[in-house]
Parts: C-alpha cells; structure tokens; sequence
C-alpha cells in the first residue's frame, strides 16, 4: 500500500473558495462484489462502509458532483471531465476523459473479464461512453448505477450456472487450459464463450481442491460455498458501496494514487500514520459466517483480559451494559466498528472458545477499551555481531523501517508517533552500542509522511535540501531538513526492493545523491513521484460543512523530485548494487498501474556532495558479485525467478490431472533437492539482539529468536487470506524464513565498506 504525503492545508481554502458557490443537484447510485481463489476469477473485491458513517442517500448526487469538481480543479494536472483527447503513450490509442472514466470502472467491477459480454461493454459505451463523468457533474449517476445492475445480474446469472457445473461429473483428462490471468484479456464475445471461458475455470478450481493435500471438505463443497460467500457479499452492498467503488474509478482516471475513501477508509489511514487505535487489540477475519479472532495483539485490552484466545469466534457483541447484538453473518467491517469504541468503555463478546466441541458453550468476555498500538508498523532494530578477517568480533546496525508515519494534527506533542523521533532514539542505542556500520532496511516501505522522510534524511546529512516538488503550474518548491548536523556519521546501506515507494524513495533518493549511502537490492524502487494531499469533501459542500459524511479525497497536487533534478515518477530510484530478489520483477511498479504520470525532470539544486570515491562502489560491486555467483540461496532465487517469468509468460494451466499431478511431483522433488542441499550447507545463525522501542533503554537486549518454520495449517491460512495464490500450489513452499540472503549480502557488503574505509582513514592519518 502507498501512503499519501501531505500538504499545506492552503489548498484546501482556496478550494473551499472556489466550490462553496456551485451547489450541484441531486442524483442516485448503487452497489458491488467479491469473492476468492485465483487472480482472475473473483469480481473485484469492494470494501464496504459501516453503517453508521453511511453517506445519506440524498447527499450522494451533490457528493459526487463535488468530487470531480475538486479533481477538475485541484488535481496536478488540471483535467476537465470532458477533455476529448487526454496526453498519452506514443504506443497508447488515444481516448477520451469519459471513456477512460467508463473503462476504470468496468475494470473495478470486473477485472478479470468474465462476467461482462462485449454486448455489455459495447452498449455501454454506446450510451455512456461520451457522458459518464460530465452527468456525474450534475448530480447525476443513473449510469453508474445501470452499469452496477447489470453487473449484479451477470454474477448471480453466472453463480446459478456455476452451480451446475460444479455438479456435473469431471474427468480432469481432456486437453484444456485454463487462462491464470485475464485483466488484459478481451471480455467475451457472447454468453456461449463466456460459458466455456467458466467451464474451464470451475474445472480448474475443483482440481485445485481435488489435488489439495489438505482438504477441508469435498472439492464441490469447497467451490460451492466459495460462490456462496461471492453472491452473499454481492447482496451486502449498498448503494453507497457502488458510488465509492465509482467515485474510486473516477479518481484513478486522473493518477493511480488519487482515491476517494469513505468515512471508514480515512479512520483506517489515520490509524496507519500514527500507528495507534482504540480497542481491543485482537485481528479479526471471516470464517464460515462467524468473526474468527485471528492474533491477539501483544499488550492490547485482551491480551491484558486474558481470556481470549486465537481462534475462538464471535457470535454477539454488547456495548457496556446493553443487550447483546447477534453478528453471525454479519459483514466484518461492521463486526470491527461494534467493537472499536471510546477509550474506558466497556465491550462485550460472547464467544465459542477455539477448543469447544458444542458450539452451545459460549463464554462472554468484558474487556475494556484502550489504545492499541501498532508495533509492527514501528521502526525497529537489531544488533547484529560479526567476526572480521583477524576474528575479532564486531557490531553493526539493522534498522527497519515499515512505514513514514507521522500523527497528523499532533506536531510539538510530546506524544505523537513519528518515524524521526523514533529513529533516533534507536541510533542513539546502536550508537551506545558502537556499531561500525549500519544498514536501513526499507524493503515492503510503502511511503507515508513527507514531512518525516525529509527529517529522516536530516539524521544522516545535516542541513540541506531534500527534494524539489512541482505545482500544476509548473511552480518549483525546494524542502530542507532542519537537522544542524548530522546524527550518524558512520558507514551506511540502504536495502530496497520494488516495493520500497514514495517516501522511501525520496529518502533513499537523496542519500544517493549526496553520495552518503550505497543503495542496495533489487534493480529499481517502485517509481511513485507524486504528492497527495487528503480533503474532506464535505467542506466544499454547504449541507455537510465540518462533517466526515461525505468522505474524503485523496489527490495527488504535485510531483517530487530529487535535489539532483530528476524524477523518481516511472524510474524509481536504481541501486548502485543489485542483488537477486523474487520481488524484482517489471510486473511490480508504477509503470504497471493504470493512468500514470510521465517521468519529468527539473533544474538540479546545488547540494554539499561527499566524494563518490568514499563509497568504493566498483571494488564493492565487484567482490557482492562474486559472494552472490557461489551462495546456494542466490542460485534458487534466480532460478525461481526465471520459472516466474516463464509461467508469466506462458499465462495457463492445463485441466489434465496427470499433467498437473507430474507438475507437482517435480516441484515436490525440486524442493526436496533444495532441503537436502541446504542441510549441507547451512550456515551458522546469524547473532542477533533485538532492540525495539520497548527495550530501547534496558540494560541488556534479548537475542533475536529464531522464526519458526511456517506449518501446514499457517500456509493453508495464508492462502486463505491471499486468494491469488497459485492454482498448481502444493502447500509446499520453497522458503525458509529462516534464511535471508539478501540480509547476508548487506551485511557482507557493510562490512567490507568500513574496513575500506577505516583503512583509507588511517592510510591518510599516517600520511600527514
């Protein structure tokens, strides 16, 4: 996920100004759905509004109009909803604002390309294709709300035939394959394509489950009940569900990174940025009609209750003293707003513990509400223990960073979460500690704060400019931290992956340029360079003034770019070494989400470089490639890697079970190989101490414990949760998260850059 940044709540007045005059009329919406298994076969997956923030019905005409009249005029590049002819790829047909509308929202509803027909999708771009987004300006959201009809028809349509296809005798041997992924595939021409299009998914689904070492039940129980849960959330939707899941295609027309969010999705962004929420501090999830505890969050109201457990299942909640409410079937998003509450107040669950044979035998459980803060989204560290060439033992820094949090609306506050703030009380630690390098691990780092990614890079350059943003009209702003000097002086890596976006490539960015850290990982960052700012929609509506009704805006205002002048927009940030990584791969990247801006450069800032020559980048590049051609774990990632791009490539799976059972024989022994082979050559555990904000100034750290190896049951979960996991999977998996060789690596190379430069120090000591 890719946080916002932020900025001066200026903009916000000046909007005000202009739209407090233009008071749209009233119009309608609708609704939407979800569902599991492979990438391609679910209806987009659409997060629902708690009841309680639900936008009234007559607001949404004047919601919507006040939407697109923001992004017309506040979006960076100032487009009209009817522009006819919007800039595009050279390679890329040209298209109009209203198709591309049209076209995002057809893509939200059904981003696989199977329950339309292309008679739906010619029809409604024949009534809608030039009017979509300028009726919207007047209230009006008749076609988003037919389009949604339609689209609600062909799911329950498609269920009830897919009910007896699942019923029907398979013989998994005919030749057939199935598409994994069809987001760029045509849509079917008619319903007798779209028919075979699912014969051959439902087959695919029920070998999946038939080949299953891990069955829960009958392969056509399983999927059965999977379109089950599809045509139950269908019928939970609102309409106001439908005018998000719309208003959402209408943002990303403009940029991938402009969203609408209702009242709920700002409440859990907030959340996010300053790491903390009240309530009781367990993970929940839907299992079979019941809300299943999944974690109990350490230090939370229950872990300090005590008496909830993993895996028991909620059935009815009470506020205080009230009457219990039954939440059987009952959508987990509104389940989580009846147990989030006021901090003090009381909340009860009545539960069918996770080792009850009778589900009879519930238990209530009062716990009261309390802030819960989210630890694994903190920065975090480690002290890690290396022998050198004389076999002396040395320390070194590991610093992960999640996320660029920050809590909006509590500067100065002695309190507020910030990424800075925590960062330097770990440096001071790590310091205490005197390690002789340190490493930043910003891999999976989404982004967040700008403000904290400039104070972060302030840490580890002193004063000076960070980043550069440019306006839509073309207006260039430089920001500079406010450090005096810097806070750590020592040798530095910065790890990154694709993933590392936004506020992690601003940071990362900067420390490239002023030559005072070495980029380390795979071949490029994710290549977000744009600004977002976040709006209450209701303050440009005269009804909804200084309420959180209508929702919220996410809109991206201008693009970043590095003090060198050029953008991270498309290109991300490329490492000066790269190392094998599964993430590494084009599919992952600005570059692959819908509507992105261009890359783009400006005038570079004058900026006190270091001397690139300190970094003894070649010597170091050369002696990481030579480490990574002999290390067992490279080999399998790279090997990994190509299977990956081939079966991208080749984008099927065959329906023949003898097929696909030697496919899974092959893996199987491919993964034994690789056990057998790391038997022999394991090396010894790395010495870890692990050093959080919690035991930051204890006497002694605890050792690192080593991660256990995931079980069967973790991985049945996890797939699960992530219904695009592989429809060839074998529950299996080639991973030891005991092993990180990119961790290895780092370290290697962090060591190897303060022995260099310790002995340039002391050759230029003895010199003088």
């Amino acid at each position: 996920m890719q946080f916002s940044f932020f900025f001066q709540h200026s903009l916000i007045l000046c909007l005000a100004l202009l739209f407090l005059s233009q008071t749209p009329s009233f119009g309608t919406p609708t609704n939407n759905s979800t569902n599991s298994i492979p990438p391609a076969v679910s209806p987009a997956p659409v997060v629902t509004t708690p009841a309680s923030k639900k936008i009234p019905s007559k607001a949404m005409g004047p919601t919507a109009a006040t939407v697109g009249r923001i992004l017309e005029q506040g979006h960076f590049l100032r487009l009209p909803l009817n522009d006819p002819n919007l800039p595009h790829d050279a390679d890329a047909l040209p298209e109009s604002m209203p198709h591309r509308v049209l076209k995002n929202y057809l893509q939200l509803l059904d981003y696989s390309h199977l329950y339309f027909t292309q008679v739906d999708i010619h029809e409604f771009e024949e009534k809608y294709g030039d009017t979509i987004s300028t009726d919207l300006l007047r209230g009006d959201l008749t076609s988003a709300k037919v389009i949604y009809e339609r689209f609600r028809q062909r799911v329950e349509e498609r269920i009830a035939k897919n009910k007896l296809l699942i019923a029907a005798k398979h013989s998994f041997s005919s030749n057939h394959v199935v598409e994994l992924n069809r987001q760029k595939a045509p849509w079917p021409k008619d319903n007798a394509e779209a028919d075979q299009l699912w014969s051959d998914r439902v087959e695919a689904e029920l070998l999946q489950e038939h080949l299953s070492k891990h069955p829960t039940d009958t392969p056509e129980k399983i999927v059965a009940h999977r379109y089950d849960q599809t045509l139950k959330a269908l019928h939970e939707q609102t309409e106001e569900d439908v005018l998000r899941t719309f208003l959402i295609a209408l943002a990303e027309s403009y940029d991938p990174h402009s969203e609408y969010m209702s009242a709920s999705d700002m409440e859990n962004f907030n959340i996010q940025m300053k790491l903390s929420l009240v309530g009781i501090g367990a993970m929940l999830r839907t299992d079979d009609g019941y809300t299943r505890i999944v974690e109990i969050m350490p230090g939370g109201p229950a872990d300090r209750e005590g008496t909830l457990k993993a895996n028991d299942r909620i059935t009815a909640i009470a506020q205080e003293n009230g009457p219990f409410e039954d939440v059987i079937d009952l959508r987990i998003d509104k389940v989580v707003e009846k147990i989030r509450g006021k901090k003090g107040t009381k909340v009860r669950l009545k539960v069918i513990p996770a080792e009850a044979t009778d589900p009879s035998k519930q238990v209530v459980i009062e716990i009261v509400r309390d802030e819960v803060k989210l630890k694994e989204s903190e920065a975090k560290a480690e002290v890690i223990d290396l022998k050198n060439k004389d076999n002396k033992v040395e320390k070194y820094g590991w610093l992960t960073i999640p996320g660029f949090y920050s809590e909006m609306g509590s500067h100065g506050s002695p309190d507020a979460k910030s990424t800075t703030k925590d960062v330097r009380r770990l440096l001071t630690r790590l310091k205490k500690e005197n390690i002789q390098g340190l490493i930043i691990d910003l891999r999976r780092n989404g982004g967040g704060s700008l403000e904290e990614a400039i104070n972060l890079t302030g840490l580890f350059i002193g004063p000076g400019p960070v980043v550069q943003a440019k306006d839509s009209n073309g207006n260039v702003t430089l920001s500079s931290d406010t450090e005096p000097a810097p806070f750590y002086t020592g040798p530095l890596i910065v790890l990154v992956n694709r993933l590392s976006a936004s506020a992690s490539e601003i940071f990362a960015g900067a420390l490239q340029d002023y030559n005072r850290a070495i980029i380390v990982g795979d071949e490029r960052t994710f290549g977000k360079g744009t600004v977002q700012t976040v709006l209450n929609v209701g303050k440009f509506m005269p009804l909804f003034q200084d309420s959180e009704e209508a929702g919220s805006l996410k809109l991206t205002i201008q693009k970043f770019y590095r003090v060198s002048g050029s953008s991270t927009q498309h290109r991300g940030v490329l490492s000066d070494i790269v190392l094998p990584s599964m993430t590494d791969t084009p599919e992952i990247g600005e570059n692959m989400l819908p509507n992105p801006l261009i890359y783009d450069e400006v005038d570079p800032q004058p900026f006190p470089k270091l001397p690139k020559n300190a970094l003894f980048l070649e010597k170091l590049k050369e002696d990481s490639a030579q480490r990574v051609k002999k290390d067992l774990e490279f080999r399998y990632i790279t090997e990994n890697m190509q299977r990956l791009k081939d079966k991208i490539k080749k984008n099927n799976l065959s329906l023949n079970e003898q097929i696909r059972k030697q496919e899974l024989a092959d893996e199987k022994k491919r993964i034994a190989q690789h056990r057998a082979e790391r038997s022999v050559a394991k090396q010894p555990p790395l010495l870890e101490y692990e050093l959080t904000l919690d035991t930051v100034d204890k006497p002694t750290l605890p050792k690192v414990t080593a991660k256990k190896k995931k079980n069967k049951k973790e991985i049945a979960d996890k797939k699960e949760v992530d219904p695009e996991s592989d429809l060839d999977s074998t529950g299996e998996t080639d991973d030891d998260p005991s092993i990180d060789p990119v961790k290895r690596e780092a370290l290697a190379i962090v060591q190897e850059l303060t022995s260099l430069s310790s002995s340039t120090q002391t050759a230029t000591v003895l010199n003088k």
